[in-house]
């Protein structure tokens, strides 16, 4: 005997068994001369018996079987039906559908781990409704962009035809660490999505809350997982991912994971932007899906867009910068532009010329690519020198240098490979920061915030050119300890000595670097090469005259946790750990590897700098 689960609400009348075909019967409502059919309390039981929310919206002139648009996500919001509806307004089936444990789930909270099973559930159930027709696609940002790659982890549903994940959290490798860095800002993030059924925005919305515990941890010097015994609060999901700082079984359940990325046939569109913080999961997936296949249909648009610029219509003003008309798109009119072209057949986006489709900030104008590599027809390497440049700049904090703003050099080839840059960082004193990361709010500035790391510069280019990809490349360096967290950025200084900073910065533990599922300590006092790890990627229209300029630097601040050098874990570590002080040698055989495309006329290095 079939087992029937019978919920009747004020909205929705659901039979939801395994051998009968689900019977609804929606409300009517009529908004600006359009009729919708909603369900907005539908309960799907999954494979383990868990109940997802979800809401249903047709257009009820469309009486035959349509493809359905899905929402996954944990956002829960009241205001979700006008997603619904708007995928209505573009003739389709829109479904909003909850993790489990929101909204009108009777469940646990559970983030992360059971989206996989729970996603493709969900689009089972869609495709054996009356009014589908077997063709789904999926789309949203951050964590709305991972479940959509965790819904393919087990294999594609039949009726998936596509996904379009924007600036895409990707668990275990970008959020809650970058490069094996844990970041700050997801301390809160537990309580905003789990504290009830729908979001707690009062006490996220605190942000006097979260910078007061940020300085008091920061200032007591206490364990990072005791971070929540500061704010009184327990947070036990945020402790229970401190438990697995490497790239384990755990983070490897919840997306696919190399071969499995293979299966995944289905035409896909990734979106986000050169100062999107998610840029580094979206660059994950792009890169993990091309390598296990090679026949991937994996469109990317990027520009100068921040997380939430990237999901939807860019500001024409971020950061103190004012985006080239040509990036002043609307990117949700492009995703149902695509979906109208994989499920209803029509042509495709006149913006996807190719794979790869990025906005060049500063010459107005998209370039575009068959992949990441193509995108440059060069690169300029520069090494880390110990000598002086000559040239001045505005320094918004004394760098330690002796009170001097003068960059050092960026040279072509190592002048002095045995040259170096010595830099300490005091763990027990917090009258200061070193700076990375969090250290800058604006794209455009006239000082250049290097706290007490150091700068480096180019001599200043006699001919435009573009800077197209990411930059990689080594730190060549030795410790007095077995671990450190650093950071790299990247800036043009112009003519005018204003600093455009080209991406967010990079930041990294040494220790995982070579290895994410594997932590390999270094070897106090010994010179070591450390690669670049998942580094975002950017697009500008460098100017004659002007200067590229490098910033490295040590992690030490209140907004990520502190790797003391122990080799103990690092959420464990505390004051205690702090003595003796991190010495780094940064050795000029370091380098930067720069990505760009030259002018039709081949410009050799001579040309591009005096």
């Amino acid at each position: 005997m079939a087992s029937v689960l019978v919920l009747v609400t004020t909205s929705c009348f659901l039979i939801h068994c395994k051998q009968k075909k689900d019977i609804q019967v929606p409300r009517t409502v009529i908004e600006d001369n359009t009729t919708y059919l909603i369900q907005d309390s539908i309960l799907i039981q999954t494979r383990d018996g868990v109940k997802i929310h979800a809401i249903v919206v047709r257009n009820s002139k469309i009486t035959k079987p349509n493809p359905a648009i899905l929402f996954h996500t944990i956002y829960s919001r009241k205001s979700d039906l006008q997603k619904a509806k708007m995928a209505a307004d573009h003739g389709y089936v829109g479904v909003i559908s909850y993790t489990r444990g929101k909204g009108l789930s009777p469940d646990s909270i559970v983030p992360f781990k059971k989206e996989a099973t729970d996603t493709y559930d969900v689009i089972e159930w869609i495709s054996r409704q009356e009014w589908s027709d077997q063709k789904v696609g999926m789309y949203g940002g951050s964590y709305v962009g991972f479940v959509q790659w965790a819904s393919v982890k087990h294999g594609v549903h039949p009726a998936l035809k596509t996904i379009v994940p924007s600036v895409s959290v990707a668990p275990g490798i970008a959020e809650p660490m970058e490069n094996g860095v844990h970041q700050n800002f997801h301390f809160p993030w537990h309580h905003y999505v789990s504290n009830n059924k729908y979001l707690d925005t009062t006490l996220y919305s605190n942000g006097q809350r979260w910078q007061d515990l940020n300085m008091k941890w920061y200032g007591e010097g206490v364990a990072y997982n005791k971070m929540d015994s500061l704010d009184g609060l327990p947070n036990p999901q945020f402790n229970e991912r401190l438990l697995h700082p490497t790239y384990d079984a755990y983070w490897q359940s919840m997306m696919p994971y190399k071969e499995e990325f293979s299966h995944i046939d289905i035409p896909v569109l990734s979106t986000t932007g050169y100062y999107d913080g998610g840029q580094t999961g979206t660059r994950y997936y792009l890169n993990e899906h091309t390598k296990y296949n090679k026949d991937a249909a994996h469109y990317l648009v990027i520009g100068p867009y921040t997380h939430f610029g990237a999901q939807g219509k860019p500001n024409t003003h971020i950061l103190g910068y004012d985006i080239d008309p040509a990036a002043q798109i609307d990117i949700t009119g492009l995703i149902f532009e695509w979906f109208d072209h994989i499920l209803k057949g029509k042509k495709k986006p006149s913006l996807l010329k190719d794979k790869i489709n990025y906005e060049v900030m500063g010459a107005n104008k998209w370039g575009h690519a068959p992949s990441l590599e193509q995108m440059a027809n060069d690169t300029l390497t520069y090494y880390l020198s110990s000598k002086r440049s000559g040239v001045a700049f505005k320094s918004t904090y004394d760098s330690g240098n002796n009170g001097e703003n003068v960059h050092f050099s960026l040279e072509e080839r190592p002048s002095d490979p045995k040259g170096y840059l010595e830099q300490t960082i005091d763990f027990l004193d917090r009258s200061n920061f070193t700076w990375n990361s969090s250290g800058w709010g604006s794209i455009i500035a006239d000082n250049l915030t290097i706290g007490q790391g150091f700068s480096f510069v180019t001599e200043p280019f006699t001919s435009d050119f573009e800077i197209n990809g990411s930059f990689g490349g080594e730190m060549s360096v030795s410790i007095n300890k077995k671990d450190f967290d650093y950071s790299v950025a990247l800036y043009e200084q112009t003519p005018d000595g204003k600093f455009f900073a080209l991406t967010l910065p990079y930041v990294g533990r040494a220790s995982y670097v070579l290895n994410r599922e594997k932590r390999q300590l270094l070897r106090p006092n010994i010179k070591t090469k450390i690669p670049f790890g998942i580094v975002r990627m950017t697009s500008k229209k460098i100017g004659k005259g002007s200067r590229l300029v490098v910033v490295v630097n040590g992690i030490k601040d209140p907004f990520t946790e502190i790797n003391y050098g122990s080799g103990k874990p690092v959420s464990e570590e505390n004051m205690t750990d702090a003595t003796p002080p991190l010495v780094i040698t940064w050795y000029s055989d370091s380098h930067i590897d720069i990505p760009v495309k030259k002018n039709k006329i081949y410009l050799s290095m001579a040309t591009l700098c005096k």
